[in-house]
């Protein structure tokens, strides 16, 4: 396969990075391990370490090789190994706030054209989980697909006012599968372009590796057994990109628990776009939507037009954000002024 069909266009051509040893190829990360990368050069999959310059150059965990990243190494040992010396921009990006009490940013891919938002109809189902993972997508600027499976478990009426329900939070048509009866199969793999990179988001057990293995188009990841909810149990143990029979890439990622927001003003933006509009629309471009004059979101309320629900679970997210960004602060600079604090009792020790 060429670069091309790995996702390696005109935008990467422009963003090469600078002062690349010679030999260095250009490959794209699958896997990472702790003790190093696996990528991907169009032939083959190589086991990678990064070299000892550009881990100097990176401060943060955020800023390491991601699953979906484009890298220039330099292979070595017959193919065997190699060393990455340069890392590409990213285009798009999915990330979380690391999970738990930690104050920083979390890569889950990078590169990824279209993120299928996977929700299973039955016990999975959870509006406000999805709005966080619109908002994910909306902040890295990828194009997100909800879809709906297991759609076998429920009633045409049921399965209906699910599917309002998303088209009310998501803008566009969901898609509805069920991969016991093969419905809504077709229509999940017309979704799948040549050279772009397609990403499946979702909880444990919502049938994502059943979706993966119709990608594939063979029976190549193990799938377990329902539990006693009626829901799948977690299978995928690591994010992986894998690369489809029609040309194109597709990334697995484990169940996600968290997904904390850091920072994530644009992607609040963009993953509540018609609140966003209707926020232009206030007399006061610093309106608050808590009974302001001329508000247009506390208008659209009233006359129905936006869900209250849909308004809470903004502010909701918007305040965790804010929060997280202003500790994420102020940890930053107690860490300056300790450093600070340290260097001039050094000097004074010297001295």
């Amino acid at each position: 396969m060429s670069l091309r069909d790995f996702g390696f266009d005109q935008w990467f051509e422009a963003n090469i990075p600078a002062h690349l040893p010679e030999g260095c190829v250009f490959s794209r990360v699958a896997a990472v391990h702790r003790g190093g990368f696996s990528i991907l050069d169009g032939r083959r999959e190589i086991p990678a370490e990064l070299s000892g310059r550009l881990s100097f150059q990176i401060d943060t965990p955020a800023e390491l090789p991601c699953v979906g990243d484009w890298v220039a190494a330099q292979v070595y040992n017959g193919g065997e190994a190699a060393i990455i010396h340069g890392m590409f921009p990213r285009r798009t990006f999915l990330r979380r706030k690391t999970p738990g009490a930690g104050l920083a940013h979390q890569m889950i891919a990078a590169n990824v054209d279209t993120a299928f938002l996977v929700q299973s109809c039955h016990y999975d189902f959870n509006i406000p989980r999805l709005e966080r993972y619109l908002t994910m997508a909306a902040d890295g600027h990828v194009e997100p697909v909800v879809v709906l499976t297991k759609t076998d478990l429920v009633g045409a009426d049921e399965l209906e006012r699910k599917l309002a329900a998303v088209r009310a939070v998501a803008g566009g048509e969901p898609l509805a599968v069920s991969c016991v009866s093969g419905a809504g199969l077709a229509a999940f793999m017309e979704r799948l372009r040549p050279g772009a990179t397609h990403c499946l988001l979702g909880s444990s057990g919502v049938g994502k590796t059943t979706l993966l293995n119709h990608m594939l188009g063979q029976r190549a990841f193990e799938t377990r057994n329902v539990s006693a909810t009626g829901e799948g149990t977690h299978t995928t143990t690591r994010r992986q990109l894998l690369v489809l029979g029609m040309g194109g890439l597709v990334i697995d990622t484990p169940g996600m628990r968290e997904l904390g927001l850091l920072d994530a003003g644009e992607g609040l933006a963009g993953g509540f776009d018609e609140l966003a509009a209707l926020a232009a629309q206030c007399r006061y471009a610093d309106c608050l939507h808590q009974g302001e004059p001329g508000c247009a979101v506390r208008a659209a309320i009233a006359k129905g037009e936006l869900a209250e629900e849909r308004f809470a679970n903004y502010l909701k997210l918007k305040r965790e954000s804010e929060f997280n960004a202003l500790s994420a602060l102020d940890r930053r600079r107690k860490d300056k002024a300790f450093g600070r604090h340290v260097k001039a009792i050094k000097k004074l020790l010297r001295d």
